[in-house]
């Protein structure tokens, strides 16, 4: 496997916390501790525009499949809706009061999940944007949300060391998962839905059978928090990123290390904490509290 990296994408005055791939191709919108959302061209790997202005750092964006909209969650507790068809911002979700970790949606049921610092994830009709349910999920933070593929669970990470498992037909709780001894940072299901994979404060991965919950293995993934599990949409890999400055690749049957991309194995990587991955084809874009978005192509063997 090799990787080069291909573009390195400056302008952020600030740490980098989140991205998102736009639902148009070759867009990317990244946001953190600055005062703006942003959006970047992947074709030539500059700088479009400031989207749209914040007054709090961006934690969390969300672009749901098949609706023109783009959410973004603040540290504040709101979430802000910007309408691609009418290039504004059309609505601002202001239910929670704490910040928001995470935001994800479950499209048969054209619902949306977000996750925040007071412990509660809130659920909103995607269609009309209005709340019709909220889930105390924890006394503290809910910090990571992982949807199973065929939509059946949905994994909440928690910084009380939990991951609890809930049923998306009626939000009840299937299961709570102890075996973390930090917060829960990073949640992910594998692309066939067989497990799941959790990343920790404590530089831990650890693997869960999604049906009996039972672990199936645990890797001492990286020297500091994992902060972002995500796994390749066509091939059997997964990346992690961690606070150790580092991003490494592992194969999803074996769960073998194939490849790190760090300064310390010679790579032009990330000086500070690695927050946030996407996948894009087979390049893989980081942001990190360095300011600096990086675009890495991979070469599968």
């Amino acid at each position: 496997m090799n990787v080069e990296k291909i573009a390195e994408l400056t302008g952020h005055g600030n740490p980098i916390f989140t991205l998102e791939l736009s639902q148009k191709p070759g867009i990317l919108f990244t946001g953190g501790n600055d005062k703006g959302l942003v959006e970047w061209s992947l074709k030539d790997f500059t700088f479009i525009k400031v989207m749209f202005p914040v007054n709090a750092s961006i934690y969390a964006i969300h672009g749901p499949e098949g609706y023109p909209i783009l959410l973004t969650g603040l540290r504040s507790g709101e979430v802000l809706v910007f309408d691609f068809v009418r290039q504004k911002l059309i609505k601002s979700l202001a239910h929670h009061r704490k910040p928001i970790f995470d935001i994800k949606s479950v499209s048969k049921k054209n619902e949306l999940l977000i996750a925040s610092e007071d412990g509660t994830v809130s659920v909103w009709n995607l269609a009309s944007l209005e709340m019709v349910h909220t889930i105390k999920v924890s006394a503290d933070t809910v910090r990571c949300i992982a949807i199973s593929p065929n939509e059946k669970q949905v994994a909440f990470g928690c910084r009380d060391n939990t991951i609890k498992i809930y049923d998306l037909d009626d939000y009840t709780l299937i299961k709570a998962i102890h075996g973390h001894t930090m917060s829960v940072f990073a949640l992910a299901y594998s692309t066939d839905g067989t497990y799941l994979a959790s990343g920790c404060r404590d530089a831990q991965i650890k693997i869960w059978d999604s049906v009996t919950f039972e672990p199936i293995k645990n890797i001492p993934a990286h020297l500091f928090a994992v902060n972002h599990i995500l796994f390749h949409p066509t091939r059997p890999y997964f990346a992690t990123a961690s606070m150790d400055k580092g991003i490494k690749i592992w194969g999803t049957d074996d769960f073998k290390l194939y490849k790190i991309i760090s300064r310390e194995k010679g790579h032009p990587g990330h000086v500070l904490s690695v927050n946030k991955l996407a996948w894009n084809g087979d390049q893989l874009i980081s942001v990190s509290d360095d300011k600096n978005v990086a675009v890495w192509d991979i070469k599968f063997d």
